[in-house]
C-alpha cells in the first residue's frame, strides 16, 4: 500500500469520525498516531505522541494563548463590554439600525482585548440582544449583527487564530497582529454600511432609539478609556518593539486586572470564574494544537501536502486562480469545521503552495482569517450562530428561531466577501502596518 493511499485513508477516517461529534483534537491525534504507526512502527508512533505533546505544552510561544484568553475573560467579568456598548448606544442608538451599529462597533472594541470570536459573540449577545428586543428590533438584524460582529474578534488583534497561524508557519505574531488592525476596521465599516442599507429598505428591522444629549454622550466616553489604554499598551509595545507577544499578553492581563481592581469592578467570584473559563478554553486550544501537530507529522510522512501542491501547480493556471481555489476550500471547510481546527488542519497543506506562488505569508494569514470568519456564521456548523441562539434562549422574553439568525447573517456574509476581495486587490491595506513596524 502506497504512502499516499494510507494518507487518503487517514483523512477519510478522520472526517468520518468527525461526523460522530467526537472532539476534533482527540480525533486528529489518534488518526495521526495510527497512521504514523502504520507508516513506521508502534515505537515510532508512541515516540511521536510523547514528543509532540511535550513540545506543545512546554512551548514558550504558546503561553501567549492562555494569557490573551485570560485578558478577554477579565475584560468580560469586569464589565468592560457593557461600557463599550453603552458608549456606542448613546452615540448611535437614535439612528435607524443604531443599536445594531453600536453592537458591531462594540464587538470591534471588545475584540481588541479578547481575541476569541465565540467569546465576543456571547458577550455582546448578553449585552446587546435585550436592548434591541426592548426597542422592537427584528430578530434577523439583532441576531445577525451580534453573530457576525463576534467574528471581528478573529481579525482584531489579539486573535487566537492569528497566534496559532503564526506558530504553525513560524511567522512573526507581532506582524500578524499589526496586519489585522486595518482589515478589522474595514470589515467594521462594511458591516455598518450593510446595516444602514438594510434599515433603509426594511425600516422595521431597526427602529430609532432614545436621543441622548451631547453631554451624556461625551460622558460615556470615559467607559472606553480602559479599553483604549490596554489596547495602546499591548499594540504600542509590540509596534515599537518594547516587548514580545507573550510579554504583551502579560502586560494586557495586568492592565485589565489593574483597571478592574482600581475601579472595583470585579469580585473574587468573577475573578475565579475568569480563571476557570481561561483554563477550560486554553486546554481546548492547546489540545487542538497538539492533535494538529501529530496529524501534520503523519501527513508530512505521506507526502500528501507536496502531492497536492504539485497537482494544483500542474494546472498551469495564473497564481490568482490557484489562490482562489485554496480560498474556496477554506470557505467550504469553514461550513463544517471549527475555524481553529480548520486552520491547523489545512495550513500545513496549503501554506507551502501559496508561498511557492510568491504570496506574502502575512497577507495570506489575514486572508485565511477573513474567509474562516465566514465559517463561524455559515450553516451547518456556524458556531457563533449557536452561541447567540443559546444566549437568546436564556434572556427575558424567550429566544428566537434558529432560521431567523441564519437569515440575519446573510447580508453580513456578503460584506465579509466584499472585504476579502478588497484585501486581495489591495494587499497593502494588510501589509502597510507590518512594514512600518519592521
Amino acid at each position: 500500500m502506497s504512502s499516499t493511499l494510507i494518507g487518503v485513508i487517514g483523512i477519510i477516517l478522520m472526517v468520518g469520525v468527525f461526523m460522530t461529534r467526537m472532539p476534533v483534537a482527540y480525533v486528529m491525534a489518534t488518526v495521526g498516531f495510527l497512521g504514523f504507526t502504520v507508516m513506521a512502527s508502534l515505537n515510532a508512533g508512541l515516540n511521536l505522541l510523547a514528543k509532540d505533546f511535550y513540545e506543545v505544552f512546554s512551548s514558550y510561544g504558546l503561553t501567549t494563548i492562555p494569557l490573551f484568553i485570560l485578558m478577554g475573560q477579565l475584560a468580560f467579568n469586569s464589565g468592560i463590554s457593557s461600557k463599550l456598548y453603552e458608549t456606542g448606544y448613546k452615540f448611535l442608538g437614535h439612528k435607524k439600525g443604531g443599536l445594531a451599529i453600536a453592537t458591531v462597533s462594540a464587538c470591534t472594541a471588545f475584540g481588541a482585548v479578547c481575541g476569541s470570536s465565540a467569546a465576543t459573540a456571547a458577550t455582546m449577545a448578553t449585552v446587546g440582544l435585550p436592548e434591541m428586543k426592548k426597542f422592537q428590533y427584528g430578530d434577523e438584524l439583532a441576531a445577525g449583527s451580534v453573530a457576525s460582529g463576534g467574528g471581528l474578534g478573529m481579525i482584531m488583534p489579539p486573535s487566537v487564530v492569528l497566534i496559532v497561524y503564526g506558530i504553525l508557519t513560524e511567522q512573526s505574531i507581532g506582524k500578524l497582529f499589526m496586519a489585522g488592525i486595518l482589515p478589522a476596521l474595514l470589515v467594521t465599516v462594511l458591516f455598518i454600511i450593510t446595516i444602514m442599507i438594510w434599515c433603509h429598505f426594511v425600516p422595521d428591522q431597526g427602529p430609532r432609539g432614545r436621543v441622548y444629549s451631547w453631554k451624556e454622550r461625551f460622558k460615556s466616553l470615559g467607559g472606553m478609556g480602559e479599553t483604549l489604554i490596554v489596547f495602546a499598551l499591548v499594540m504600542g509595545g509590540l509596534f515599537f518593539g518594547l516587548f514580545t507577544p507573550t510579554e504583551a499578553a502579560a502586560v494586557g492581563v495586568m492592565g485589565v486586572l489593574g483597571v478592574a481592581v482600581i475601579r472595583r469592578q470585579i469580585s473574587w467570584q468573577r475573578f475565579v470564574d475568569a480563571l476557570y473559563e481561561t483554563l477550560k478554553t486554553s486546554c481546548m486550544v492547546m489540545m487542538l494544537v497538539a492533535g494538529a501537530t501529530v496529524f501534520g507529522k503523519f501527513l508530512a510522512v505521506t507526502r500528501i501536502p507536496y502531492d497536492i501542491a504539485s497537482w494544483i501547480g500542474g494546472f498551469d493556471l495564473p497564481p490568482i486562480l490557484i489562490l482562489g481555489m485554496v480560498v474556496f476550500v477554506y470557505f467550504i471547510g469553514g461550513c463544517f469545521m471549527d475555524s481553529l481546527a480548520l486552520v491547523m488542519l489545512t495550513v500545513p497543506i496549503f501554506f507551502p503552495l501559496v508561498i511557492g506562488l510568491g504570496y506574502d505569508p502575512i497577507w495570506f494569514g489575514i486572508i485565511i482569517v477573513m474567509v474562516t470568519e465566514m465559517g463561524v456564521i455559515t450553516p451547518p456548523v456556524g458556531i457563533n450562530v449557536y452561541v447567540v441562539y443559546g444566549v437568546a434562549r436564556g434572556l427575558p422574553g424567550g429566544g428566537m428561531p434558529l432560521e431567523s439568525i441564519f437569515k440575519g447573517i446573510a447580508p453580513f456574509m456578503v460584506a465579509v466577501l466584499v472585504g476579502t476581495i478588497i484585501l486581495a486587490i489591495f494587499p497593502q491595506i494588510i501589509l502597510v502596518l507590518p512594514n512600518l513596524m519592521y
